[in-house]
Order: structure tokens, then sequence, then C-alpha cells
């Protein structure tokens, strides 16, 4: 599946930090934030999740929720999540099949891990409609939050 802005987001269910079932399409009527990123506990990963939780008030008056995406296992989210004191779900795409139908995964990261989650952000509207992708070539760039930003305040 093609990855198309004004296109239905693809649908997945992965697992959270706390090894709960997460379905995208249970979140629709609300808009969702989704942003991919390698590794945990990787410096430019914690600055953009980081960034992320101290700007949760934003998101919240957008009506609009956040799911953090990469290949680490459950337990080493929670344990990321705890020590970063992040506020909103971290979902683990193991078996990559989330980062895979969202076309960003690397075939080659940092020159010999191979399946890690591309840094990545997408706006979904609250019908379930892809309204902003963001597939970055280098992992240490971080998305682009005012566009995403900008986006999320033009949604109904």
């Amino acid at each position: 599946m093609k990855i198309e802005i004004g296109k239905p987001a693809p649908d997945f269910t992965l697992y959270d930090s706390a090894k709960n079932k997460v379905t995208l399409s249970d979140y629709k009527g609300q808009k969702v934030v989704l942003l991919f990123f390698p590794l945990a506990f990787t410096g430019v990963c914690t600055k953009e999740l980081c960034s992320v939780r101290d700007n949760m008030a934003f998101y919240n008056t957008a009506d609009a929720v956040v799911l953090g995406i990469s290949v680490d296992a459950p337990a080493t989210l929670a344990r990321f999540k705890e020590e970063q004191k992040l506020d909103f779900l971290l979902l683990s795409d193991f078996n990559k099949e989330a980062s895979t139908m969202y076309e960003t995964i690397y075939d080659s990261f940092m020159g010999w891990m191979k399946g890690v989650s591309r840094r990545s952000a997408f706006v979904i509207d609250s019908e379930g409609v892809l309204q902003y992708a963001e597939i970055l070539a280098n992992a240490g760039d971080l998305p682009n939050f005012e566009a995403i930003e900008s986006v999320l305040k033009t949604l109904a």
C-alpha cells in the first residue's frame, strides 16, 4: 500500500510498553500523530520524544493522540518511557509490520543494523485519513514539529 496524503492511513495493531494491544483504527474520532523513531535511549530519539512530552499541552488541546513507534521490544520501551517520564504511548513494532506499511524501514541503519524504523511523522485526522507525512532521510534530523502543529490546528 502506497502512503498518500488524503488516503486512509494504514491500520495496524501493535503492543505498547505495558504489552497491551493498541489498534490505530480504535482512535477514529480523534486526531493521531504517529512518530516512528529508530531506537530508544539514543540521543536524537530522546530529544525528539522529550520535546513532545514537554509540548503535550498543545497535543491535548488539539485533541490529538501521540503514538511513538520503534522496533524496540516492549520491555525496552517501558524502561525508556519510565526514565524519560513520557506521558504518551510507545508501541513496539518489533516485527516491523507498521514500519513496513508506512514505508519507514531502513534497509541498513548505521551500516550494519537491518530493519530499524526511519524517523518519520504522520498526522491522521479524526476520520482516519492521512493529512501529513514526513519521512526523514537523516536519522539525526528531527521532524518539523511546527508543520505538524500547523496541520493539527487546521483539522476540525
